[in-house]
């Protein structure tokens, strides 16, 4: 599973590398922009203090980002940025586009950073994701330093505010990976979801990063219960994903609801003693396939390994065709979440 993980993730930056895709903008509301490209989406606030970035694709789409950041903000320094998780398709453009940026610094954090701080932008993340980038793994060497965040973090919870705007990182512990984090303009109503929702595929689990299914479903409530419709419309709260196009609460219902149903039956049949081999032969997916099955890259077959993973017994024996290993499933929330 973790080999296919990172065949999928190396896949898609071999696209970007080979076809060179421009990153396309749309404006969602306020002061928030969605950017694109054929390999992963990243998201920019606009305002008064600067520009915030929200993920910086990989490193080879790192000029075309930075292009399109500065056709949308001419002169507008970039001050911070922010990573959803580790993968390089969505962190490795943060040397290129920090160094393309500046902070605000002063007092005492002069003396201890040094002026050199204030000439590259701030990177954000959940502590996990510098500690997954220091560790090498998979046969790959560990992500070069200048790729780290600079300011990390740890409680579900952290708060900045720019350009007028409250702006919450939420931590969903134990989903896509153990270091996602939710980003939500308050203000403007966006929330960008980092690849914890990707409207184009099955959810992707890696759980060699700490990821579980259980954890993708919480958090997926989690956006539910933020989200607000447009009365009677579509619109209201909007959702950018890490992969696939803009969403609003309609679509995340969806979502949630054919993860957990898939989930579901996947475990009866757990509870059925079917193998692994005999639930895929089951074909429990097909009347999703056709939206988010894929050929190449993360399957129906690598969402349903997922899924069985995610619910057999740890201490129940592995079948021929299953997982080398079983990682027990825990559900994180943001505090004050009873769903």
């Amino acid at each position: 599973m973790k080999r296919l993980l990172l065949a999928f993730f190396i896949v898609v930056w071999a696209a970007g590398a080979a076809t060179q895709v421009a990153v396309r903008s749309l404006h969602v509301q306020g002061n928030v922009w969605m950017l694109h490209s054929d390999t992963a989406n990243a998201a920019v606030q606009i305002g008064d203090d600067g520009v915030l970035v929200v993920d910086t694709m990989d490193d080879t789409l790192a000029d075309a980002l930075l292009a399109e950041i500065r056709r949308l903000a001419p002169g507008k320094p970039i001050r911070i940025i922010v990573n959803t998780h580790v993968h390089p398709d969505h962190t490795g453009g943060n040397a290129k586009i920090a160094a393309a940026g500046s902070s605000v610094i002063g007092g005492n954090a002069v003396a201890q950073l040094g002026q050199a701080a204030a000439n590259r932008a701030q990177v954000y993340a959940h502590e996990n994701v510098e500690a997954r980038m220091a560790r090498a793994g998979a046969g790959q060497p560990a992500t070069p330093t200048e790729r780290w965040p600079s300011d990390t973090f740890t409680e579900l919870q952290h708060d900045l505010y720019f350009n007028g705007e409250g702006i919450e990182l939420l931590h969903q512990p134990d989903a896509h990976t153990d270091g996602d984090t939710m980003v939500y303009f308050r203000k403007s109503d966006v929330l960008v979801a980092g690849d914890i929702y990707t409207n184009e595929l099955f959810p992707m689990v890696d759980f060699e990063n700490g990821g579980t299914l259980n954890g993708i479903i919480s958090a997926l409530n989690t956006i539910i219960r933020i989200t607000i419709p447009q009365e009677k419309q579509e619109g209201g709260t909007y959702v950018i994903p890490g992969h696939g196009r803009l969403a609003d609460e309609a679509d995340l219902v969806e979502y949630r609801d054919m993860t957990t149903i898939l989930r579901d039956r996947v475990a009866d049949a757990v509870k059925r003693r079917l193998t692994l081999d005999q639930i895929r032969a089951a074909q429990l997916a097909r009347d999703y396939d056709g939206r988010y099955g894929a050929k190449l890259g993360w399957s129906t077959d690598h969402f349903i390994e997922a899924a069985y993973r995610s619910v057999v017994p740890k201490s129940a024996s592995v079948p021929p065709g299953g997982p080398d290993k079983v990682r027990p499933t825990t559900a994180g929330r943001r505090v004050g979440d009873t769903r």
